[in-house]
């Protein structure tokens, strides 16, 4: 795995996210996650684990560049639903997965984060959603889980004014568990994971199932209603000023069409 760093030790596998600079979520970079999984799942001895990232950013978004080479609208829907089962599966994996934050979480980073059952965060790391100063809309199901977490109003707010929030914000929302220090971080994120470890992996699994029937029916809708006007907004005139006005580092001259 090119973007993915693996380690087990006791009971708990580190699964870090290793793509420099941002560790933006490329689609080598869901595979490779994807992949993880597979051997993580595969493997009885591990009861749990803790996702973080290499460098200044936990996940500071979708690779934009790679934006450009999809060549529809459909194609982009695709994209978002490839995006959507694995952050699907990471929320219904049958072992507990930890995100330690750091840095920035953001568009993507911040969708993968919040699939994940725990999440840990520095004081001053950046939580957002910014899909729509680029003409889009988010689409790894981001859409769905951030008011369920924040509230619906919250989440209006983070995602059409596109402003990220700090850690210590997200704690006061129910966005995180709790904050460390950025030195902390990992120390405490392997603390919580060998508290879980401690118990039975039978009574683990069974506990994260139950969890899963806290979603409603209206989930899995606007996970699919997402999808579908991401391909829509990508396909947008805004949408491709959007996705090019990023690359170029250039504020975007929206049309409204």
């Amino acid at each position: 795995m090119e973007n993915l760093l693996l380690k087990k030790e006791n009971h708990i596998a580190i699964v870090t996210l290793n793509r420099p600079p941002a560790n933006a979520l490329s689609g080598a970079v869901l595979n490779d996650l994807s992949a993880a999984l597979d051997e993580v799942e595969q493997d009885t001895d591990i009861k749990v684990v803790v996702l973080n990232g290499e460098g200044r950013f936990f996940a500071a978004g979708a690779d934009i560049k790679e934006f450009t080479t999809v060549k529809s609208g459909a194609e982009f829907t695709e994209l978002a639903k490839k995006g959507q089962q694995l952050f699907d599966r990471i929320e219904q994996f049958s072992k507990p997965v930890i995100a330690a934050i750091h840095g920035a979480a953001l568009g993507g980073g911040l969708e993968l984060a919040m699939a994940c059952h725990i999440r840990l965060a520095t004081e001053d790391v950046k939580l957002g959603l910014p899909e729509l100063q680029l003409g889009l809309i988010p689409g790894f199901a981001g859409s769905q889980r951030l008011p369920r977490l924040v509230g619906t109003a919250k989440a209006a707010e983070m995602i059409l004014t596109s402003e990220p929030i700090t850690g210590k914000e997200a704690l006061s929302l129910g966005l995180i568990n709790c904050i460390h220090s950025e030195q902390a971080l990992n120390e405490e994120a392997l603390k919580l994971a060998e508290k879980i470890a401690q118990k039975s992996a039978v009574s683990i699994k069974f506990a994260l199932e139950l969890l899963t029937y806290a979603k409603d029916q209206n989930f899995e809708k606007g996970v699919a209603k997402e999808a579908e006007l991401f391909g829509e907004a990508f396909e947008s005139e805004d949408g491709q000023e959007g996705i090019y006005a990023f690359i170029e580092k250039r504020k975007p001259a929206f049309k409204n069409k």
